[in-house]
């Protein structure tokens, strides 16, 4: 299992992912879920990988080859929906080649993504792409998307996540929302790979990773708990 989020805000973009993946409870392994595209003062893309290990690395490693080849990749097309689509045909293209035989295994082609990020010319946006290729935009109404284990932290984002809200007190919430969900589902773990975007600045300057002991990780984790028994404490009592 994984967990990933991507939020969008008027200040920018916040993504985040877990690195844990297994294969039974005895077969655990960590791997990066964060792929980074950069060209400084053109494009930032990000993607946040879940699903079949094997299906999502081939999946970004079909869009890295095609982008020394011709046109259009990642590189030259204009648009995020664009980038959209090209990684709906990795995906697609891969679930044709190797589709077949894992349904002789008794599997299916299991990939998804949170896509976001930003072009020159164009404002920020944010997707969220299936394991058959279509996919959905983040909007005002929905500023945040998930992948992954989403139910144990998507009610901290459902209290927090606005649009308005700041990067970094986003971020904070964003946190918060992985903590909850490790705590609830040890299928998800750390390291946490955070990466934060500011609008219209074309570079990402903002990128840390979050290792188990990680001082400023426990430090949160430790006040939000302290702050939520004190705020228990002062409900109203009820009355019989």
């Amino acid at each position: 299992m994984t967990y990933c989020v991507g939020v969008k805000l008027e200040e920018g973009l916040i993504f985040a992912s877990d690195s844990r993946t297994h294969a039974g409870v005895d077969n655990y392994a960590k791997f990066c879920k964060m792929t980074v595209f950069e060209q400084a003062g053109d494009r930032v893309l990000v993607l946040l990988s879940s699903g079949g290990l094997a299906g999502t690395q081939a999946v970004i490693n079909v869009l890295r080859q095609r982008a020394g080849g011709k046109p259009p990749h990642i590189w030259t097309v204009t648009s995020m929906f664009d980038v959209a689509n090209l990684v709906a045909d990795a995906m697609r293209d891969i679930e044709r080649r190797d589709g077949p035989f894992l349904e002789g295994g008794g599997l299916k082609f299991n990939a998804s993504f949170i896509l976001g990020g930003q072009i020159a010319g164009e404002d920020m946006r944010l997707f969220r792409i299936y394991a058959e290729g279509n996919f959905i935009e983040a909007g005002p109404d929905t500023s945040f998307l998930q992948t992954g284990e989403a139910k144990y932290g998507k009610p901290i984002l459902d209290l927090a996540g606005t649009p308005s809200a700041s990067l970094e007190d986003a971020t904070k919430c964003v946190l918060v929302s992985f903590d909850s969900t490790m705590l609830s589902n040890l299928s998800v773990g750390m390291p946490i790979d955070l990466l934060c975007y500011a609008r219209d600045s074309l570079k990402v300057t903002m990128k840390r990773r979050f290792d188990a002991g990680d001082v400023y990780f426990e430090k949160l984790r430790n006040e939000w708990i302290a702050g939520t028994r004190k705020v228990f404490h002062e409900l109203p009592t009820l009355e019989w």
